[in-house]
């Protein structure tokens, strides 16, 4: 046990955060926190109002320290090295901290998000990046969702054990970056399909016009 002095919000969350990534968020309590400081339930509850709150810092937390990651991955890089940089910060984080990561999926209030340094930074990051391969809106956020999903479903079944196939998972994860950067050179614009009301590739219009 550690000794109790010098309790604060931000020790606490931070102890939670590495318990999450030991056992898993779901199994982090505020007793067992307790038990960790060697004090009692109520020196807690000083400092934190309750397990949602406990939940929400270290959500917070894992945000910033996720968006410290990738951004320092990606500083200085455009296009596909920063896609390459982005999805391995990305994947390295959710495989090295699963509690913090999964800390970061949760639903949060959104009072609680508002303004919130880390997760404005993330937006701006992933934004910046796709702004690279000539995006606007709506095509932005469409693609920041397809992105979002493959690095959040790559991980997880990673970490699951759910690539049982002999092939190389780092080796089909650079393959799946690969087709990314190729999806985004070529991607459908809808502001451009709505006009014309058809579905085609950017390349066949290109050679029409």
């Amino acid at each position: 046990m550690v000794p109790r002095a010098g309790l604060t919000p931000d020790r606490i969350t931070r102890a939670a955060a590495d318990l999450a990534d030991e056992v898993g968020l779901d199994k982090v309590t505020v007793s067992g926190l307790a038990r960790h400081f060697g004090v009692k339930d109520a020196s807690l509850y000083s400092h934190i109002k309750n397990l949602q709150d406990l939940r929400t810092r270290v959500a917070l937390l894992a945000a910033g320290e996720m968006t410290e990651d990738i951004a320092l991955a990606v500083a200085g890089r455009s296009g596909k090295d920063a896609l390459a940089a982005f999805a391995r910060a990305y994947r390295e984080f959710a495989l090295r901290h699963p509690g913090r990561y999964a800390a970061t999926q949760l639903r949060l209030d959104p009072a609680d998000v508002a303004g919130t340094p880390a997760y404005v930074r993330n937006v701006d990051l992933t934004y910046g990046m796709l702004r690279a391969y000539g995006l606007t809106e709506p095509d932005l956020t469409d693609a920041a969702r397809l992105l979002r999903s493959a690095f959040h479903g790559y991980s997880v079944l990673e970490a699951a054990g759910g690539f049982a196939h002999p092939r190389d998972v780092d080796a089909s994860f650079e393959r799946a970056i690969e087709a990314l950067h190729v999806l985004l050179t070529r991607w459908p614009s809808a502001a451009r399909n709505s006009s014309t009301g058809t579905d085609d590739a950017p390349d066949e219009k290109e050679n029409r016009s």
